[in-house]
């Protein structure tokens, strides 16, 4: 007989539950050197709580978030884009039973297809980032 709560994955699954630790109108750093400095999230890629009533949208390290240029070069002020959570304060537990937390939030900014604007990640990357992000992988120097 099966435990409840819906079934099991066996293996490494590529959508771990992480706890949120960035809500929408966070100032988040940008970790990245596409142009932009610092944003604003504004929105939640795949969550719908907007539903539920005085329920803020959170997101964790893999997410992928909706964010507005707040400082940076000044054609890319302003402008809307996407971005993936890859660091964040809040700790999370991963599967092994290990508690993770950085030192710092930080995005970095994509296309709406996931490829990364910019050549190059500044600082750690969550290993929960680069497993659901292949192309983040590519370019993080160091993975936790």
């Amino acid at each position: 007989m099966a435990k409840r709560g819906g079934k099991r994955t066996v293996g490494v699954p590529y959508r771990f539950h992480v706890t949120p630790g960035i809500f929408m109108n966070s100032l988040v750093p940008v970790a990245d050197n596409s142009g932009a400095k610092l944003v604003r999230v504004i929105g939640v890629v795949g969550h719908y709580s907007r539903t539920v009533h005085r329920r803020i949208p959170g997101a964790g390290v893999g997410d992928m978030v909706v964010v507005v240029v707040r400082e940076g070069k000044p054609e890319l002020r302003k402008q809307v884009f996407r971005a993936i959570v890859v660091r964040q304060r809040r700790p999370f537990r991963r599967p092994d039973g290990t508690w993770v937390a950085f030192e710092d939030n930080a995005v970095v900014i994509v296309t709406p297809e996931g490829d990364p604007k910019g050549s190059e990640i500044h600082g750690p990357v969550a290993m929960e980032a680069t497993l659901r992000w292949p192309t983040i992988a590519n370019l993080a120097s160091i993975i936790v």
